[in-house]
């Protein structure tokens, strides 16, 4: 999968979550430890190893790193709308 198609999946699910506006950058590089991360200003990092993985396993880190644009920690609220979001078809 190229790298073009990963942003694609990321712009578009950030225009159906309503974030698209705080996305800053988006960045795709080799990452050690983690599938990605979110700053709270706005810059997205994917790992290049998600370009291998299954389409349902890279929406749920595109959707899991947008929504800490909109909560930034992992509480009962972020856990609730994570489950949301998924439930949409993709």
């Amino acid at each position: 999968m190229a790298r073009d198609v990963l942003v694609a999946e990321v712009w578009a699910w950030a225009r159906r979550m309503g974030v698209e506006d705080r996305i800053r950058e988006i960045h795709v590089r080799p990452m050690r430890r983690k599938w990605a991360s979110c700053s709270s200003r706005g810059r997205l990092t994917f790992s290049a190893a998600l370009l291998r993985q299954p389409a349902a396993f890279r929406r749920e880190v595109i959707v899991h790193e947008l929504l800490h644009l909109k909560v930034p920690n992992h509480g009962r609220l972020f856990r609730a709308l994570l489950r949301a979001y998924l439930a949409l078809e993709g």
